[in-house]
């Protein structure tokens, strides 16, 4: 205070300039900071490898080092795709009986209804493969997989509307706010490429239905988990990610030289205020510059035989499209990716089921199988994992007019269908079974918690022990209630 002035107006400005709202959480908390940190995570390490993951993971022999997952946001009809259910032809607009529905929760969207007719599927079923796996016509490509894969027909949940059961597909909860799938295994298990994200997604475009469930970045974010770990969006326009040229002007030396005085600045805050996201931060950055090499090198596919091409179907070289989409995830995996994952909308078939069924299932049947083939050729299928699925399932009986070109199907929580290939999956099963109406399990259930433990697992990790202290909680991907590995279809 000696070396002040004497004028009360400069003492005043002083004391505000130092005590300040700023300067007192910056100071005052730098320890706490520290202490909180090292409380939160144990395990985790500012100073650690950008690309590597925690110490004691994986924490037994994973069979897959990496994964793609194929998210049909809306919910495929599964009597329409995959559960077979030929008795219903004799039960066509007859009512829905109720020892089946047993009070079973309805959507507002057909809970007004005075009649539930019955609506058999109008598609052709046959039997594909030594499996004889019965799989529908608008699916022919994917047909002749069913040797490839384990098609599941018991899977279930609780959420009955799209975003809190897209959410809890990919957090392990209906409610926003934890951390998704592939932030969880970025967080675990790190990169195998320190200039690629672990974590990537695509949205691809869709000819079905006009308009289609919103999609929430909170899908592929990290929440509690740092920040580097939630999903990098590829987009299909030239900017093939946001913010990641260089502005007009800039050459690359001169982004670099300011890079390393950012970064100098950030290690400067992180000393003093003991913040983990200034790592994070830092990290980000210095992605983000060597991805400036590595982005336009993976979206380049003019070294793609024409034989490749050929799997993937007649979009593959359009941009955006699905099959483009599953080119370039299957670029991704053999350039290191950790976890890719592609949403294709539009499977929300309320009307006009008919026309808009045939149209999502040509954008991704070819596409789906052409993956699963070029990763069996490249003798990465058995350490990839593939897994294919939507929110929910849809229901037997008919929402608008039954036999008319604008019916369509309310959404079912209680049994869907979902397929799962390579990393490990046994090859040509059927697993689960559901009643002759497709609307009740009646054997071997598998709950969304299920399937995600027994991706974890796959990938070398015990979902019971794979924890993040958040909010004196032990967060963890599958939640508190029970949850369990779904032994019989691993090999």
């Amino acid at each position: 205070m000696n070396q002040l002035s004497n004028d009360p107006a400069s003492i005043e400005r002083a004391i505000l300039k130092r005590f300040s709202r700023r300067a007192l959480f910056a100071k005052g908390t730098a320890g706490l900071g520290a202490a909180a940190l090292a409380s939160l995570s144990p395990t985790y390490s500012p100073s650690a490898n950008a690309g590597a993951g925690l110490p004691n993971l994986p924490d037994h022999q994973p069979k897959a080092k990496r994964a793609i997952y194929l998210f049909m946001s809306g919910a495929p009809s599964q009597m329409d795709l995959w559960d077979h259910k030929p008795e219903m032809q004799k039960w066509y607009d007859k009512e829905l009986p109720e020892s089946i529905r047993r009070g079973q929760r309805l959507t507002t969207m057909t809970s007004g209804q005075s009649r539930y007719p019955i609506a058999p599927s109008a598609y052709k079923f046959t039997p594909h493969g030594e499996s004889q796996t019965m799989a529908s016509e608008l699916i022919p490509h994917m047909a002749g997989k069913v040797d490839e894969i384990t098609l599941i027909k018991s899977m279930h949940t609780e959420a009955i509307n799209h975003d809190p059961a897209v959410t809890y597909l990919c957090t392990g909860d209906q409610l926003p706010g934890k951390a998704s799938l592939g932030s969880w295994l970025s967080y675990g298990l790190g990169s195998e490429n320190e200039n690629l994200p672990a974590f990537m997604v695509m949205t691809a475009s869709w000819t079905g239905r006009r308009q289609a469930q919103a999609l929430n970045q909170r899908l592929w974010g990290s929440s509690f988990l740092p920040t580097k770990h939630q999903g990098v969006a590829l987009r299909s326009g030239a900017d093939k990610m946001l913010y990641l040229t260089n502005p007009q002007g800039i050459q690359a030396p001169v982004r670099r030289r300011m890079l390393d005085s950012l970064a100098r600045l950030n290690e400067m805050t992180s000393q003093r205020i003991g913040d983990r996201e200034t790592h994070a931060r830092i990290e980000q950055y210095e992605m983000a510059f060597r991805m400036q090499t590595s982005i336009p090198e993976l979206a380049d596919i003019s070294d793609e035989p024409q034989h490749v091409l050929d799997l993937y179907g007649p979009e593959v070289t359009i941009p955006g499209t699905y099959a483009n989409c599953c080119l370039m995830a299957r670029r991704m995996a053999e350039r290191g990716v950790r976890f890719t994952q592609i949403f294709h909308r539009g499977w929300d078939q309320h009307d006009h089921l008919p026309t808009d069924l045939p149209k999502q299932c040509r954008d991704t049947d070819q596409a789906s199988a052409g993956l699963l083939t070029d990763l069996r050729q490249r003798g990465m299928l058995d350490d990839t994992l593939v897994v294919w699925g939507g929110e929910f399932g849809r229901t037997m009986y008919c929402q608008g007019d039954l036999g008319q070109a604008n019916y369509g199907r309310d959404h079912h929580p209680k049994c869907f269908s979902m397929w799962l290939a390579g990393g490990g999956i046994r090859r040509g099963m059927t697993y689960g079974e559901t009643d002759p109406f497709s609307y009740n399990i009646t054997k071997d259930p598998v709950h969304i918690r299920d399937l995600n433990a027994t991706i974890l697992h796959q990938m070398g990790i015990d979902h019971e022990g794979f924890t993040y202290a958040f909010k004196g909680l032990d967060q963890k991907l599958t939640g508190v209630e029970e949850a369990s590995v779904v032994h019989d279809i691993v090999s």
